[in-house]
């Protein structure tokens, strides 16, 4: 229905600018022929009337005659002032040139362009014609006047023979040159913003007005290329085709002069009210596919409603929220439904409590059992360091190898909290270290490269020490040379990333996969609760994307890693 109002009132429009465009073709040319009929009485008047400003007693006084007789001062005033009376009358809209053939000079009477007196038409073939012919006034179409000197100087000339009133002698030829500017003017209220789509066209269809002056003297078809023949054209307006564009074109004659005017306008100028016709029509019809839709999703709402809020209980399900869902209204299977998953959800919440409260209770009893743990052949490697110490070394050693033992053993059985911070944890591996120096009679180095702003974070207590112990047992015990162990804790993307590395003899390809099953949680044992009870330590309180990874290649040592989030207090408040 849019589209068919619119196609109508588009067809309306169209008919509706081809009349007025027809009225104003018509009333542009009645307009131009007044004004070269009134040019043609005024060289009448001129050349044979009477002056307005000659007395009563003297009217066989005629100013052109006479000067064209005797060319002195006295007629050359008299018809100066009559000529520029009438130049004044008519705007200064031409100029008059009179061509003496009686012997005497010729009269050049212009407003406001200056005379070349180099110029005489009389050399002109337009001129010669016009002597040989019996026509006493013509109009020459637009060409280009030289008788004054300007820039495009395109005017309509009107040229009359003046003879004697006496005897019948030819004495001079009177030229009214009309600036093709007139034209503009006539049209000036009719054509605003459509100056350059008027054109006048001579009976050879060249163009002899056009506000673009270039294109005066070039057939029509370059101002316009129609597809169509121009001699196909019929009076009035109709529709034409020209450079792949649509046209309303004008084809009006004038009624005097072999003259035709074309007035075109190119069909999408019909913009400005087809514009507005088709924001009106596309507004309606949004407003209509508008309703549509809102009346759809009103319609399928009523119906998918109840699934869609049990889907979203779903979700709030899966997120950990089992109580106070928001309660499905339907009397119909998905309120069954509805009802069904909520006493599910209910059993559920208790399921997750029940799971919860036994992973609390066993990592408190792998705590309790971590902290008591103290590895039997630890404690005897300890005490033969010290007798081997005390026997070799006198007292200062085993003074700092049982200060380092108390030290370890306070850390291990006190802060019953989970968290610590580095700081702490590290005193804890320094301690551990002395110890395990000893033993191994100082083949261990322990390089530290630890950030000073990480040391109040905090980290879950004894998490370090296992991997140390592990990289002293596993990878440098059995190195014949001396081993270094590396200690760097640094932030990394708002987390702390504490990288232990040895250069010990690492692991081949099925300790690796053993060790990484171990680490994954299942029930592989390496060290005993070492590293895979840190990995699910770390994960159960900091969540799965925290905890431990490993890389490490045959006799050139390996990296453990460990990653928490960056936290300054047992609520785990991000710094």
């Amino acid at each position: 229905m849019s589209i068919n109002s619119y196609q109508s009132s588009q067809k309306l429009l169209e008919n509706k600018y081809t009349d007025l465009l027809i009225d104003i073709s018509k009333q542009s040319n009645i307009r131009i022929e007044e004004f070269l009929n009134e040019m043609e009485k005024i060289s009448l008047v001129s050349s044979y009337g009477i002056n307005s400003y000659v007395s009563a007693t003297s009217q066989e006084n005629y100013p052109i005659q006479n000067y064209l007789r005797e060319s002195n001062t006295l007629h050359e005033n008299q018809a100066s002032r009559l000529l520029m009376n009438y130049i004044t009358m008519k705007d200064r809209a031409f100029s008059a040139f009179i061509y003496n053939l009686n012997g005497g000079k010729d009269l050049y009477i212009s407003s406001d362009k200056p005379i070349d007196y180099n110029y005489n038409p009389r050399g002109e073939l337009w001129f010669e014609n016009f002597l040989k012919s019996e026509a006493i006034v013509i109009n020459v179409p637009t060409r280009l006047e030289m008788q004054t000197k300007s820039k495009d100087n395109w005017a309509i000339l009107n040229v009359r023979k003046i003879f004697d009133l006496k005897d019948g002698r030819l004495l001079g030829v009177m030229v009214i040159s009309v600036d093709l500017d007139f034209i503009n003017r006539v049209n000036e209220h009719h054509q605003e913003g459509r100056s350059s789509a008027f054109t006048i066209v001579d009976e050879n269809g060249l163009v002899i007005y056009n506000s673009k002056y270039e294109w005066i003297g070039k057939p029509f078809t370059e101002v316009l290329p129609l597809d169509s023949d121009l001699q196909d054209l019929t009076s009035g307006g109709q529709i034409v085709q020209a450079g792949g564009k649509d046209y309303i074109l004008i084809h009006n004659p004038f009624e005097e002069e072999k003259w035709t005017t074309y007035l075109y306008m190119p069909l999408e100028e019909l913009s400005v009210e087809g514009d507005i016709l088709k924001r009106n029509l596309l507004f309606i019809a949004l407003m209509l596919i508008f309703f549509a839709i809102i009346s759809s999703y009103y319609l399928s709402n009523i119906i998918t409603r109840p699934i869609k809020k049990l889907m979203r209980n779903m979700t709030l399900v899966e997120k950990g929220k089992f109580d106070n869902l928001p309660a499905v209204q339907s009397n119909d299977e998905i309120g069954l439904l509805a009802n069904r998953f909520e006493l599910m959800s209910s059993e559920l919440k208790q399921l997750v409590e029940r799971i919860y409260k036994e992973e609390e209770e066993k990592s408190e009893a792998e705590m309790r059992a971590l902290q008591a743990q103290i590895n039997p052949h630890f404690l005897y490697n300890t005490l033969n360091s010290v007798k081997w110490i005390a026997s070799m070394q006198g007292s200062e050693k085993i003074v700092d190898m049982t200060e380092a033992l108390i030290s370890m053993l306070r850390y291990t059985t006190s802060h019953v909290d989970a968290l610590v911070t580095i700081r702490e944890e590290m005193e804890n591996i320094e301690h551990y270290v002395t110890i395990q120096k000893v033993r191994y009679f100082n083949r261990i180095n322990v390089a530290y490269e630890v950030d000073e702003t990480t040391l109040n974070a905090k980290i879950l207590k004894l998490s370090i020490q296992p991997i140390i112990e592990n990289a002293i047992f596993h990878g440098i015990a059995e190195h014949e040379e001396e081993g270094t162990i590396t200690i760097r804790i640094y932030r990394k993307d708002r987390e702390i990333v504490i990288a232990i590395h040895d250069n010990g003899k690492g692991m081949d390809e099925e300790t690796i996969e053993h060790l990484k099953r171990d680490v994954l949680g299942t029930k592989g044992k390496f060290n005993g609760i070492g590293i895979s009870n840190v990995h699910s330590r770390i994960q159960r309180i900091f969540g799965l994307k925290y905890g431990i990874h490993f890389v490490s290649e045959q006799d050139k040592g390996t990296t453990f890693f460990i990653r928490i989030p960056e936290m300054v207090s047992d609520e785990r408040e991000i710094i």
